[in-house]
């Protein structure tokens, strides 16, 4: 089988945009490409740990809606977030409402402000995990990478919940810090324009 399938323009793209038409849009624009901003990585993060046990599509569907009713993912404004927050993230029918998942948000909110003291900002310290291009192997072949499980492991030391290793590397699929386009797809040569351009922080 092959890994691409033509995309709206007749040109190759990554298979799984099959699964729902606003998948291509998301596909070209959005995934793999590098990210360098905190609140966008976190607002990330947070998004791959509601996701567990569910669909990227039911998700992305919601990604509006999570942006508005968690004040758009603003470290400082989630972390001080308190039951009340809780009682009424559980009464938004727009989101995922999973008190376990919440509740996760509103702590890795705190443990990544302590990670931005700590390290200057969160982008500096993800990046640290960009996945070497000879660890690499067949593009989505893996749900998970040596790089994910290490980066995995060290938020949970920091206490982050809700960041097991798969979720950790379709974070890093998405963000560029692994670029899983599939060798033929069109997209791919543009992600790997933008990661030669692109500055680690």
């Amino acid at each position: 089988m092959s890994a691409t399938i033509p995309g709206p323009d007749g040109k190759p793209r990554c298979r799984w945009c099959a699964a729902a038409p606003e998948f291509f849009a998301y596909h070209d624009a959005e995934w793999g490409f590098p990210v360098s901003d905190d609140r966008r990585l976190f607002e990330k993060l947070c998004l791959e740990g509601f996701q567990s046990g569910l669909s990227w599509r039911t998700i992305l569907a919601k990604r509006e809606n999570f942006r508005n009713a968690f004040h758009d993912f603003d470290l400082d404004r989630v972390a001080r977030y308190t039951e009340k927050d809780v009682i009424r993230l559980l009464g938004n029918e727009g989101i995922i409402r999973h008190r376990g998942k919440i509740e996760a948000t509103i702590n890795n909110a705190k443990r990544a402000k302590e990670m931005v003291k700590a390290e200057g900002s969160l982008a500096a310290f993800l990046w640290r995990f960009e996945a070497k291009p000879r660890s690499q192997g067949t593009p989505q072949t893996a749900a998970t990478s040596a790089d994910s499980v290490a980066l995995s492991k060290e938020l949970k030391k920091r206490g982050w919940k809700f960041v097991g290793p798969t979720t950790v590397y379709a974070f890093m699929q998405a963000m560029g810090l692994v670029n899983d386009h599939a060798e033929d797809c069109i997209t791919r040569r543009k992600v790997v324009k933008a990661r030669k351009a692109f500055q680690r922080p």
